[in-house]
């Protein structure tokens, strides 16, 4: 049978690195190149320009997606109030809101996900209550 040597005690420790003294980060080529490139950002994004303005639709699309971000949809708050009765009641109420184009599909949807999680907490307190009701008539005395 083998017997288990103790690792020597220079042994490498978890998560510490077997070389600290190593290459620092940024010194490689990529690094170079990207260093390279920054420093001509305002030339080449002038060279874009000037070849989207002589028609390069290519050119044009490059700087339409990269330079300028995109515009995100963006929905008007809408007041709506929702019956006092049971969730079930108030979902019916925002998806006839939906339906009768009082309030945006998203969001409707983003509201009767909101109902939804709020039936979740609801049932856990529910929940909750029951079973303190229960310890209580079964406590030992």
């Amino acid at each position: 049978m083998a017997t288990r040597r103790n690792p020597p005690a220079a042994a490498w420790k978890p998560g510490q690195s077997g070389n600290p003294k190593g290459r620092p980060a940024g010194t490689g080529e990529v690094a170079k190149l990207r260093a390279a490139i920054a420093d001509r950002v305002p030339e080449l994004l002038a060279a874009m320009m000037a070849r989207a303005l002589d028609g390069d639709v290519g050119a044009a699309r490059l700087l339409l997606e990269r330079a300028i971000a995109p515009l995100k949809a963006a929905e008007q708050s809408q007041a709506l109030s929702l019956p006092d009765g049971t969730l079930t009641q108030q979902g019916r109420a925002v998806l006839a809101s939906v339906a009768a184009g009082e309030l945006a599909p998203g969001q409707g949807a983003a509201l009767l996900g909101a109902i939804g999680t709020l039936a979740r907490v609801a049932e856990i307190d529910e929940l909750a209550r029951r079973i303190e009701v229960l310890e209580e008539k079964n406590a030992k005395p």
